[in-house]
């Protein structure tokens, strides 16, 4: 059976050039890179050749660059370390469709004495930029508004939001995990003081990450110990996963126009021709969405059930975002674009990668009307005519 992956915002295979990079730092090339002597010198300068490798996407200094274990702990470096810097009882701003990691966070912050609004969304999933403005208050200390949605998609207007943000003297952070190496993330370009990375998204290894601090930004630092990271995030370094991580940001930067034009063929025919099944439709922004992403929403159908059909026939996909997907609660983000319960339940989400081909794409786009059929057979909503279907009709 053949087997096809399309779940790539949940995580993207090692590259075969990234793993041969890193080889050499799981052995040979073993030493801590905060030790004086030869073996801790070369890796450090490992350290460094890589930071300036994830600077080079950002365009950015390299000493801008803040290694970390992942995503979370740049999300919850971004949130914690500025409140803990300002201080308590001040004000924070996000969307109401961030990823858990800054969600959660915010509400960590709430209970403990900070002010957070919520900004609703659009039935695209976009924050208007003026409600964010509408919202800064005189105790406002950070705005963080992710640059790409991770389960449908969108695209969200992050340099007019930060143009604002700069404006009126706010830091702003960016949730960056889904974009980096997908589409141009310059950081002066999107305005952005704080932008956070994880490896494995694209390419790289797993269990490494990076937030971006804009020279000059007031924060705290979260892990405290042996000073590394030029005392602003302590822990031995992870040289072989660095090492990673600036082969795929180098490789990604190489790669980023080639593989999205490809990408965005691909996901295109796939949104038309899924389009044609009956009661379906497009979750996130037609057309200022990630390349790779295609999200649909299948009426009468539970997304779970048609995830496992789908396995069986050899195509890896998922209902939303891989960190919530063993929940039974609908997306949050499906719900704030307008969902019901029931029509969020019935998403699916398929994400291509640069190995992907047009023939894969087929295959699915064969596979994928038979599942829907035979669900929709065993429906317990076939008979429920008051059940209305979720149908963006702008354009």
């Amino acid at each position: 059976m053949r087997r096809i992956y399309l779940d790539h915002s949940a995580t993207t295979p090692l590259d075969r050039e990234v793993l041969e990079e890193m080889k050499p730092y799981f052995s040979s090339k073993f030493g801590n890179a905060s030790s004086l002597h030869s073996f801790g010198r070369e890796a450090s300068e490992a350290v460094e050749r890589s930071r300036e490798k994830v600077a080079a996407v950002l365009k950015c200094k390299p000493s801008e660059v803040f290694f970390t274990s992942g995503g979370t702990e740049a999300d919850n470096w971004a949130l914690k370390g500025i409140a803990l810097a300002e201080g308590k009882n001040k004000h924070i701003i996000t969307s109401s469709i961030e990823h858990p990691a800054v969600l959660h966070t915010a509400q960590y912050l709430e209970k403990n004495g900070y002010k957070v609004t919520y900004l609703p969304v659009d039935r695209y999933g976009f924050v208007n930029p003026s409600d964010v403005e509408d919202a800064i208050r005189k105790d406002t200390i950070l705005i963080s508004v992710m640059h790409a949605n991770n389960e449908i998609g969108t695209i969200e207007p992050i340099e007019e939001i930060g143009r604002i943000a700069k404006e009126r003297g706010v830091c702003f952070h960016t949730d960056g995990i889904q974009s980096f190496c997908k589409i141009p993330a310059e950081v002066d370009k999107l305005n952005v003081d704080l932008f956070s990375i994880s490896a494995h998204k694209f390419y790289g290894p797993k269990g490494i990450g990076a937030l971006y601090i804009r020279e000059g930004t007031k924060i705290e630092t979260l892990l405290h110990g042996g000073g590394h990271e030029r005392g602003m995030r302590s822990g031995t370094e992870n040289v072989p996963g660095i090492v990673g991580f600036g082969a795929a940001s180098e490789l990604g930067l190489k790669r980023m126009k080639k593989d999205s034009e490809k990408m965005i063929a691909l996901r295109d025919r796939l949104i038309k021709e899924t389009l044609k099944i009956e009661d379906s439709w497009l979750n996130g922004h037609p057309v200022k969405r990630l390349p790779n992403n295609a999200h649909f929403c299948f009426g009468l159908i539970e997304g779970e059930s048609l995830i496992l059909y789908l396995d069986e026939r050899g195509i890896a996909a998922s209902t939303g975002s891989a960190c919530s997907s063993k929940s039974l609660e609908p997306s949050h983000v499906l719900l704030r674009i307008g969902l019901k319960h029931e029509e969020a339940h019935g998403s699916l989400r398929l994400t291509l990668g640069r190995e992907n081909t047009k023939e894969e794409i087929d295959y699915v786009l064969e596979v994928l009307p038979e599942q829907i059929e035979k669900l929709r057979a065993i429906s317990p909503f076939k008979t429920r005519k008051e059940l209305s279907f979720f149908k963006p009709t702008e354009k």
